[in-house]
C-alpha cells in the first residue's frame, strides 16, 4: 500500500493555507498527503516535561507532540513563529521558496492622517511598534490580537487610523484591500523568517527527510538562516524588537539587522553586501556587532504588556522562555538581582578538596572566571538544582548528588557525607539553612564567598495578575519599591516560597527548579482561573 504522508497544521486558515501549498507540491512529485489538524493536545502523554524535550513555542508546541508521538509525520509552520532551538529530535525538513516578507499598513479611511499631531495605529507586533514609533514618535500605538481576519474586522470596528499586517498573511487569504486601503512599509525590517513557511520532520524517519529535502528552496533557506542565526544570538539575554533580512540579488547576499528600544526611541543597525561564497557567520557576526554598541542595554529595557492577564518576570527570560508562555498572557520582564564575581585568591583551590558544595549557577560561573577547569581538583561535588548540576558537569566534573533545596542536600548529606568538612561555594546571599544544619551535625563548613549579590528594585506600575520569583533575594528587592497584593507569586522552589508566603496570599511552587517550570506553573494556573 502507498504511503500517506500526514501533514500536521494548526486550523486557522492560513495554516491550513500553508499545509495545502506543502500537500500541492508533494503531490507535484508523485507523493500522496493528507492534512490532519493539530489545535489541542487531547489526551498526548509525553515521558518528559515539555522544557525537558526543547518544547517551548506557544505557536508550535502541539505540533511537536503531535510530531514525536507519531499522530502526523510532518509539520508545517509559519517559520518566523518556530523557536531558534528545536525540540530535541526534530529537524527542519525544507522550507519552501519564500513569499513576500514586508509589513503592510492597511489604512480605515485615508491617509490624511499622517499630515495631523497624532494618529492610533495597532499592531500586537514589538518589533513594529518600536520602528513605527521610531519613525513616527507622536503617534499612539495600541494593542491588535487574534487571527487575520479577527484583527481587521477589529480595524474596522475601533477608532483607529491604520493597523500592520504582514503581507504574506493577507495575500495568501486574498485579503489586501485594495491599493488606495493599504501602504507597502518596505523602510520597516521585517521579523527573522517572515514570510517563510517550514517543514518539520522526525530526524530518524530518514526517508521522509530525504522527501522534504525536494521540498526546499536553497536560496531562501541561506536567507532565513542567516536570519535566525542574527536572532538567536540577540535573544540570549531576553526578548526585543528584533528585525532581519537577507536577500540574494545576483551573485551577492545582502543583509540587514536591526535592534530597537521597546520604546523605540533607540535603535542599533548592521547592514553588509558579502559574495556568495563567503558568507561565513555572517548572522553570528552581524548580531556581535550589535551587541558590542549597546545591544543589552536596549534588550533590557521594560516591556510594556497589553493583555487581559499579564506576568512580571524579575528576572529577564531568552526569547524561547517568553515564546513558552500562553499566548493569552502578556509578559514583562527586568533583572531585580544582579550578580558580580568576586576575585579568589589561587591558594582557594591550589590543594584538592574533597567534598565541595554548591546553591546556584552563579557560584560555579564565578569560579570558572577566576580558575580553568583543569585546577579545580575535587572529589566529590553536591549541589542544588538540575541546571547547576548540568553547568557542573559540562564544566567541571560529575555531580555525586543534587536536591531541589538547600534543606534537602544538607539532611542527605548529613547521612552520606565522606567526611566531616565540606567547601561551600557560595555568595554574599548564601543559603543560611545548609549551613546551620551541617554545623548543628558537627560538619565544619569552609564558606568561599564567590560573588556578590546586588538588589536592584524598580517600580512597577502597570497591572499585573502574576509575577515571577527564582529566589529569596528577588522578593526582597520586589518589595522595595512594590507591595504585595493579591497578584500570585510563583515560586522556582520551595525555598523561594517559604519567604514569598510571609507577604503574598497566593503562592504557586513550580514542580522543579527551573525557569521553565516556574513558566509552565503560571500557564496552567490561568489557564485553570479563566
Amino acid at each position: 500500500m502507498e504511503r500517506i504522508i500526514r501533514i500536521g497544521t494548526r486550523s486557522s486558515e492560513l495554516a491550513l493555507w500553508q499545509a495545502n501549498t506543502v500537500a500541492k507540491q508533494l503531490d507535484n512529485l508523485g507523493y500522496k498527503s493528507e492534512i490532519v489538524k493539530i489545535d489541542s493536545l487531547g489526551d498526548v502523554v509525553l515521558d518528559k516535561p515539555l522544557y525537558e524535550l526543547g518544547i517551548t513555542g506557544v505557536f508550535t508546541k502541539n505540533l511537536d507532540i503531535a510530531l514525536l508521538n507519531d499522530k502526523i509525520d510532518i509539520a508545517v509552520h509559519s517559520f518566523k513563529d518556530v523557536p531558534t532551538k528545536l525540540p530535541h529530535g526534530i529537524i527542519q525538513g525544507a522550507i519552501l521558496k519564500r513569499g513576500d516578507f514586508n509589513d503592510v499598513l492597511v489604512i480605515k479611511e485615508d491617509e490624511n492622517f499622517f499630515t495631523k499631531d497624532s494618529a492610533i495605529i495597532a499592531t500586537g507586533s514589538l518589533r513594529r511598534k518600536a520602528q513605527w514609533l521610531y519613525r513616527y514618535p507622536h503617534h499612539t500605538i495600541t494593542g491588535l490580537r487574534g487571527n487575520v481576519i479577527t484583527r481587521l474586522q477589529k480595524l474596522e470596528d475601533n477608532d483607529w487610523d491604520g493597523a500592520i499586517f504582514a503581507a504574506a498573511g493577507l495575500k495568501r487569504l486574498k485579503l489586501l484591500p485594495e491599493k488606495e486601503k493599504h501602504i507597502k512599509l518596505d523602510w520597516m525590517i521585517p521579523a527573522p523568517a517572515q514570510g517563510a513557511v517550514m517543514v518539520a520532520v522526525l530526524e530518524k524517519n530518514e526517508d521522509l527527510v530525504e522527501i522534504c529535502k525536494q521540498l526546499n528552496h536553497d536560496d531562501t533557506a541561506t536567507c532565513v538562516k542567516i536570519e535566525r542565526e542574527f536572532l538567536r544570538v540577540l535573544e540570549g539575554g531576553c526578548t526585543a524588537p528584533i528585525g532581519a533580512l537577507a536577500l540574494i540579488i545576483k551573485e551577492e547576499l545582502m543583509f540587514k539587522g536591526v535592534l530597537f528600544s521597546p520604546d523605540g526611541k533607540n535603535k542599533i543597525e548592521f547592514s553588509k553586501s558579502v559574495e556568495l561564497d563567503k558568507i561565513g557567520n555572517l548572522g553570528e557576526y552581524a548580531a556581535n556587532y550589535v551587541l558590542d554598541r549597546g545591544g543589552n542595554k536596549l534588550m533590557r529595557e521594560e516591556i510594556i504588556i497589553d493583555k487581559d492577564i499579564n506576568i512580571y518576570s524579575t528576572k529577564n527570560l531568552s526569547l524561547d522562555q517568553v515564546n513558552s508562555i500562553s499566548s493569552h498572557i502578556g509578559s514583562s520582564m527586568s533583572d531585580f538581582i544582579t550578580t558580580r564575581s568576586n576575585r579568589l585568591k589561587p591558594n582557594v583551590v591550589k590543594n584538592p578538596i574533597k567534598n565541595v558544595i554548591f546553591t546556584s549557577q552563579n557560584a560555579v560561573e564565578a569560579l570558572l572566571e577566576n580558575f580553568i577547569p583543569m585546577e579545580l581538583q575535587f572529589e566529590n561535588i553536591y549541589c542544588v538544582g538540575k541546571r547547576t548540576k548540568r553547568l557542573i558537569e559540562k564544566k567541571i566534573g560529575k555531580v555525586i548528588q543534587d536536591e531541589n533545596t538547600s534543606e534537602k542536600l544538607a539532611n542527605y548529606l548529613v547521612k552520606n557525607l565522606d567526611g566531616k568538612e565540606v567547601t561551600f561555594f557560595c555568595g554574599n546571599k548564601k543559603r543560611e539553612e545548609l549551613t546551620t544544619i551541617l554545623t548543628e551535625n558537627n560538619i565544619v563548613v569552609n564558606e568561599v564567598e564567590s560573588y556578590q549579590t546586588a538588589l536592584t528594585p524598580r517600580k512597577i506600575d502597570e497591572k499585573i495578575n502574576g509575577i515571577l520569583f527564582f529566589s529569596p533575594s528577588a522578593i526582597e528587592s520586589f518589595l522595595i519599591q512594590n507591595k504585595a497584593t493579591e497578584i500570585v507569586a510563583f515560586c522556582i522552589g520551595e525555598t523561594t516560597a517559604t519567604e514569598a508566603r510571609k507577604y503574598f496570599k497566593n503562592v504557586e511552587v513550580s514542580k522543579v527548579s527551573t525557569i521553565e517550570s516556574v513558566i509552565e506553573a503560571a500557564n496552567k494556573y490561568f489557564k485553570v482561573k479563566q
